[in-house]
């Protein structure tokens, strides 16, 4: 080596400097941290402290242009949270990051020119960048880590997504405004047409407006959730926050499990919450809105209510009607309705309730949280220009005060979780209802206890007196399935029995749908061509006036899409019957359990049946006006329209509970074997948790294609449920599969699986071991962990000769009095 230059030994030196400079500066950029003045080039990236998120120059779609983003990292494709330079991309990969040395972000391009900068207005002596395990990029004080103290954050300027704890709204102290706004395209990430915010004029609410123009309401914060969504309820992965004070006025939500989940507004301006399915590999929309025409803003106009199982799906409220009849009876309901009477602001005015609705928009209107609801009746009252109000909490029994001074707008009635809203009314108008509510500011004064009565009798006659006159009866059954608690009347359209007798061709033998325990059912065409199906109690049945009485009381009172409807009932001649909507593809049984009719069924259509039957005994159990439990969950009792959705029925079994009860013992067992749960069938004690073992129990029936009570196998005598455990236990559940979907499976093994695993969970023999619905629902449309199942009830063997003689007709018939043992 003596014959070795100075400058042969300086220029491997100069090498092995500029290597540790690049290595040093590659594991800056590896970390979380960017500190400043260091440089973050277009193929590097930062990576949160957990791994979830990454931070660097990405593409968009099939575009060229490389852009300044957030994405998931653990989930392949790139999946964008946030872009900075969403407005001014970078048309080479020669761009680069920097942070100044007094914190502010910014973006060079291939000619050092600035394209994008954060804009940081507040300066430090050591300012980082930080990518938060959250996905939100932060600027802080080196050694200040309390977000209250950022310097600038990501979450501060959304793009098109808002993660689990960001704010979605104001902060009235700064006036920053965070809302969402879509992407132009796929391709394009700069801002669409479609914006997601808060409106702060009136009583607060979320809204997607397209430009100018609101184009979805997702209405006013009742305590619980935004009006107009009500499928925002709390669960076991969501939790729902929206504060509203003098500094801030914000939503956000949180994540209590370990599931990737974003909520999106995408380029169509669709509101989109999705949960990430590792398994499957995609993206699963757990909730979107517009659900349907009806979430469109205005659809009805002024005065209308929009319900999309009707047709036509916009209707006038009493008291009004369309303002241009020719355009309402065209399908235009934009010009809305007007009222039969004016106000004229004089004593007699009062109000009437509507109940289950979307409440109208707030832009126009006056609260105070501090208000009971008879104060807030009577400043409105006062007040000539006072339309309507409502409570602006419902929690517990309500509070708040919430006033609308303008025509009432936007409004969506048989809601699922919907409020009261008290409508003004002329004094006229009150005087035609006899069942309306009616205050007014002056009482009469009457200091005797008799004139009292006297009133409330002739106000009680007048009731019964209009019923008949409007072709209604007025049923008086006890409304809690017969415990005792109190009784209520209940008010049906009557049929004539000769209307129905001449709608079914006089109730013949070719007109009838089928036989059930309480009677058989005919078809019928009403005279303005409405179809209907007619439920003739048998006269024979010596408790079919008990179960009459009882599914009137249960259903009359329900509203959801999948649940059979209640038209109206007949109770003349001696006869009692009971007349809902017509379903013309029968029920359920009739096509899993026949080969032919089974391959109608592919495997997409039978998991929207399992949801819609989960979606409707949730309504039962938790959402409705009543606690519900069916009792008789079965097959036969699930029927579907001509779109295949199911809707559950035979109500004549069911039991109502108050409130706080989830349950009861009797020694009246009633039901279906082979659906019953066994603490129910055998002590005669049912619950929730009876109905979420007859729903797994036909879960399985749907897989399958097999009925679980004669079910039958060549290796074993157990039931349906001891074959699937079996399966289960062994790796084979796949087997378990309708042979009819095995093709339509293919594509989704893993949402049938999950099915079927859900199903185990729900036949487990403890009722403390299965789920509620309000789990089962989010079991099927989402992606959280789901708990080992345990050992299902029935599970044991049986002497098949026995059985074969015992079961002829038990899965067809209800039981109407069997000895607990």
């Amino acid at each position: 080596m003596e014959g070795c230059s100075s400058t042969t030994v300086l220029i491997p030196l100069l090498f092995c400097i500029l290597f540790f400079i690049s290595i040093n500066s590659l594991v800056a950029a590896a970390g979380d941290i960017i500190k400043a003045n260091h440089i973050v080039r277009d193929g590097s990236t930062i990576v949160s402290s957990g791994g979830h998120f990454e931070f660097g120059f990405v593409s968009v779609g099939s575009s060229t242009n490389r852009y300044l983003g957030i994405w998931y990292k653990k989930i392949p494709g790139e999946t964008i949270v946030w872009i900075a330079n969403r407005e001014a991309p970078l048309t080479t990969t020669s761009g680069l990051l920097q942070l100044s040395s007094n914190g502010n972000l910014v973006i060079l391009n291939a000619s050092d020119h600035v394209v994008w900068s954060s804009n940081s207005s507040t300066s430090v002596n050591n300012p980082v960048l930080q990518l938060l395990d959250s996905g939100n990029l932060v600027i802080r004080d080196g050694t200040d880590s309390n977000p209250d103290h950022y310097l600038w954050q990501s979450f501060d300027i959304p793009g098109n997504t808002q993660l689990p704890g960001a704010k979605l709204g104001w902060n009235l102290e700064t006036g920053l405004e965070r809302y969402l706004s879509s992407w132009k395209s796929e391709d394009d990430p700069s801002a669409g047409k479609y914006t997601n915010r808060i409106y702060r004029n009136g009583f607060p609410q979320l809204v997607v407006s397209k430009g100018s123009a609101i184009f979805i309401r997702g209405g006013s914060w009742n305590g619980v959730r935004f009006s107009g969504t009500p499928n925002l309820n709390p669960n076991k992965i969501y939790t729902y926050q929206f504060v509203s004070n003098d500094k801030e006025l914000y939503y956000r939500y949180f994540v209590n499990s370990s599931v990737y989940t974003r909520r999106i507004l995408n380029s169509f301006g669709n509101m989109q919450r999705s949960v990430w399915i590792e398994k499957s590999q995609i993206w699963q929309i757990y909730l979107s809105a517009p659900m349907d025409d009806c979430d469109r803003y205005g659809i009805c106009g002024a005065y209308g209510s929009c319900n999309i199982n009707n047709s036509p799906a916009c209707k006038c409220f009493n008291g009004f009607q369309p303002k241009n009849k020719i355009e309402w009876d065209a399908s235009d309901w934009s010009s809305g309705c007007a009222r039969k009477v004016q106000l004229s602001c004089v004593n007699g005015e009062g109000f009437v309730k509507h109940s289950g609705l979307k409440l109208p928009d707030t832009q126009r209107s006056w609260f105070d949280t501090n208000m009971s609801l008879d104060e807030c009746e009577r400043v409105c009252l006062k007040n000539c220009s006072c339309t309507a109000f409502a409570n602006t909490d419902i929690r517990g029994r309500g509070s708040g005060c919430l006033l609308w001074f303008n025509e009432l707008i936007d409004i969506r009635d048989e809601m699922e979780n919907g409020q009261d809203l008290y409508i003004r009314m002329a004094a006229s108008e009150l005087a035609k209802k006899g069942r309306s509510k009616v205050k007014f500011i002056c009482i009469p004064i009457l200091s005797t206890i008799t004139v009292m009565c006297v009133c409330l009798w002739v106000i009680k006659k007048k009731k019964k007196k209009k019923c008949a006159e409007e072709g209604k009866t007025t049923l008086y059954f006890e409304t809690n399935g017969g415990n005792g608690k109190g009784d209520e009347d209940l008010e049906l359209p009557l049929f004539d029995f000769t209307t129905l007798a001449t709608a079914t061709n006089g109730f013949s033998k070719n007109s009838m749908l089928g036989e059930g325990g309480f009677g058989p059912v005919y078809k019928g065409m009403l005279n303005e061509g409405k179809e209907i199906a007619v439920k003739r109690l048998s006269k024979d049945s010596r408790q079919g006036l008990k179960e009459f009485k009882n599914e009137v009381s249960c259903i009359a009172r329900l509203q959801h899409r999948n649940l059979v409807k209640l038209l109206g009932c007949s109770v003349q001649e001696g006869e009692r019957m009971l007349v809902y909507e017509y379903m013309p593809n029968k029920s359920l049984d009739s096509f899993i359990f026949d080969k032919k009719q089974s391959n109608m069924l592919d495997w997409p259509m039978r998991y929207n049946i399992i949801n819609g039957i989960a979606r409707g005994l949730l309504y039962l159990h938790q959402d409705s006006r009543l606690r519900i439990i069916h009792r008789d969950l079965k097959a036969s009792n699930v029927l579907l329209d001509l779109e295949m959705n199911p809707k559950i029925s035979d109500f004549g079994t069911a039991r109502i509970c108050g409130e706080t009860e989830t349950g009861a013992h009797t020694t009246r067992v009633v039901g279906t074997y082979g659906y019953m749960s066994p603490e129910y069938a055998t002590d005669g004690i049912f619950s929730v948790k009876s109905d979420v073992y007859s729903f797994g129990v036909m879960l399985l029936e749907i897989v399958s294609g097999k009925r679980n009570k004669s079910f039958t196998h060549p290796d074993h005598n157990l039931n349906l449920l001891g074959h699937a455990w079996i399966n289960y236990r062994d790796g084979n559940v796949l087997d378990l599969v309708d042979e009819a979907i095995a093709e339509s499976c293919q594509e989704h093994q893993l949402e049938v699986f999950r099915a079927i695993h859900i199903g185990l969970l729900c036949v487990q023999q403890y009722p403390a071991d299965r789920p509620t619905m309000a789990t089962v629902v989010l079991m099927l449309t989402s992606e959280i962990p789901l708990p080992e199942p345990k050992e299902p009830g029935f599970f044991t063997q049986r002497k098949l000769q026995e059985e074969d003689s015992s079961s002829s007709s038990s899965n067809y018939l209800s039981v109407t009095a069997m000895v607990p043992r």
